[in-house]
């Protein structure tokens, strides 16, 4: 079976490469708005069209020289070019192949190490990414069941619901303070009645301090 074709997409590894500079310049460039908002995102990762990584050549100092784009282009020979993101196929990460798939992320990556899923179409900054037709043939392939309503939940770009991190745990509200007992004074033959006083203070969790009346 011939490979799919997949658009030129560069997340930061791929950008960082294509101007000789570290990944986290290309994370910087994003945070102070060099790098426009992503062309897409998938499992939450961003990722931006060739075109888009290319205007950002010949201004302040950054260079995209052709042979760094032509090694870019050769790690993706069947790649091809889109000059705006509403002509993007539908691109999945792992989150949204679970959601296609009607199970959880662990799962996915548990297929991946069996091999008994489709090969990611592409792989940026070292995450998996899959055209969404390469996922619908491999479950069809398989038997796997789709839900019609999670692929269009995917098409519209919806992704997995988040789910809580363990159970949420519920804390007792704690009492109202319960004001302290009043000293007390004890005379000679009441030994039984301070004995109880003080049993019940401790019992409170206070402390008790006896003084010698003089």
């Amino acid at each position: 079976m011939a490979a799919a074709r997949t658009p030129y997409l560069l997340g930061h590894t791929e950008i960082a490469a294509l101007y000789d500079v570290k990944r986290q310049t290309s994370q910087l460039w994003r945070t102070e708005g060099t790098l426009p908002e992503p062309d897409l995102l998938a499992s939450g990762n961003p990722y931006w069209l060739l075109a888009t990584v290319l205007r950002l050549d010949g201004h302040s100092g950054r260079v995209a020289t052709s042979d760094r784009l032509r090694a870019y282009r050769e790690r993706q020979p069947d790649g091809y070019e889109v000059d705006d993101k509403s002509r993007l196929p539908v691109i999945l990460g792992i989150k949204e192949v679970a959601v296609v798939c009607h199970v959880d992320e662990q799962t996915i990556s548990r297929w991946r190490n069996r091999k008994t899923i489709a090969e990611p179409d592409l792989s940026l900054s070292g995450s998996p990414l899959w055209l969404l037709e390469t996922v619908l043939n491999d479950a069809a392939r398989r038997g796997r069941d789709v839900r019609a309503e999670d692929v269009e939940r995917v098409r519209a770009g919806g992704h997995a619901p988040q789910k809580p991190r363990g159970r949420k745990t519920t804390h007792p509200s704690s009492p109202p303070n319960k004001p302290l007992p009043l000293s007390q004074t004890f005379q000679p033959g009441e030994e039984a009645e301070a004995a109880q006083f003080v049993s019940q203070a401790l019992a409170e969790g206070l402390s008790v301090v006896i003084r010698p009346k003089r």
